[in-house]
């Protein structure tokens, strides 16, 4: 009988661990660390009051924006600081201090440091790693990085993790890094739900978003000819006065991880478009996909069936605009592309 309890039980936690989701507390701690990634100090300093206003510490805060330096460099690391020091110079009687900050031990020991730091990475890594083309940057990993740093009392491994896929994710060309991290948070003490769970969280959220172009507002005018969400930002010249501004023929449009417009074709004029951030897709009916990254320009003739939207794992932005070819001009909105489509899109 005793036997049969202790099995029940081991299945109930089991299972309840499997269930875990992200916390309103981790999901502060990945938003304060994308912009941090990001640089973004306006929206950074929201997402900080945000995060205190939902029981973060200041202390752990600290420790946040001072482990990133090891990702995102010591400037942006340092920026962070300087927000999150103007943020408690008005400080709320809610906000807690949080523990006090101890100096590890294991700073003192720089033989010690290299140890634990060697250890630590193993668990990440799920093996022994060893970067010896580079003898340095191997040594600053296991003793600086997952020694030093990872000795602070203030976060913890599952943390510091949730906290590194969300800077890695924020920022461009990390892919190698992210991915590493992505299967190493589990190996933490996150469980791959909770995992996918922040992905997807800052996928949402438009953390991923890597662009200098603002995303703008809900497409609500044209949202019944999309699949997923997409958001519509007119372009204007910086260099005319409030009187004077005018909208320009083109606008920059956002579409979330994953979201499509439905098949249309354009009578009258071909449409320019201009990827500027993200990865996309554009298609023309019976012909391949073609990929859109950062750079690639498509000229869509006039009269042609097409679609075009994002991939299904990245943020997408073009500028559109039209050339006109006749008198009149027209969009006929036809059926959406279908997720048997999309997917066999995907497989190119």
């Amino acid at each position: 009988m005793k036997s049969i309890f202790l099995f029940l039980m081991t299945v109930l936690i089991t299972t309840t661990t499997m269930a875990q989701t992200l916390t309103d507390r981790q999901k502060a701690l990945a938003a304060c660390a994308a912009l941090e990634a990001q640089g973004d100090l306006v929206r950074l300093e929201t997402v900080v009051i945000d995060a205190l206003e939902r029981g973060v510490t200041i202390n752990e805060l600290k420790e946040v924006f001072s482990q990133l330096y090891a990702y995102t460099g010591f400037p942006r690391s340092l920026n962070a600081l300087g927000v999150l020091q103007k943020v408690i110079a008005t400080p709320k009687a809610q906000w807690k201090e949080g523990k006090p900050f101890e100096r590890p031990i294991l700073w003192d020991n720089a033989a010690e440091a290299l140890k634990v730091g060697t250890e630590i990475q193993t668990k990440l890594s799920g093996q022994a790693f060893d970067f010896q083309f580079c003898p340095q940057d191997d040594y600053y990993l296991k003793s600086h990085l997952f020694g030093d740093i990872f000795a602070g009392n203030q976060l913890t491994p599952a943390d510091r993790e949730i906290v590194t896929v969300a800077a890695l994710s924020a920022m461009k060309g990390v892919e190698p890094q992210l991915a590493a991290h992505k299967r190493g948070t589990v190996n933490m003490g996150n469980t791959q739900q909770q995992v996918d769970e922040l992905c997807t969280w800052l996928d949402k959220e438009g953390y991923t978003l890597k662009s200098d172009f603002a995303k703008g507002a809900n497409n609500v005018a044209y949202a019944q000819y999309f699949t997923g969400e997409s958001y519509l930002n007119p372009l204007s010249p910086a260099n005319l006065s409030e009187g004077e501004k005018t909208v320009l023929p083109m606008s920059n449009v956002t579409f979330e991880p994953g979201c499509r417009n439905n098949w249309h074709i354009h009578h009258g004029v071909r449409q320019i478009l201009i990827c500027v951030s993200g990865r996309g897709w554009y298609q023309e009916w019976g012909k391949p996909a073609i990929p859109m990254t950062a750079g690639t320009v498509i000229d869509i003739p006039e009269g042609v069936k097409h679609w075009h939207g994002a991939a299904s794992d990245s943020w997408f932005q073009h500028i559109a605009t039209h050339v006109k070819v006749a008198d009149t001009e027209s969009n006929e909105w036809l059926e959406p592309v279908s997720d048997e489509q999309y997917e066999e899109v995907k497989k190119q």
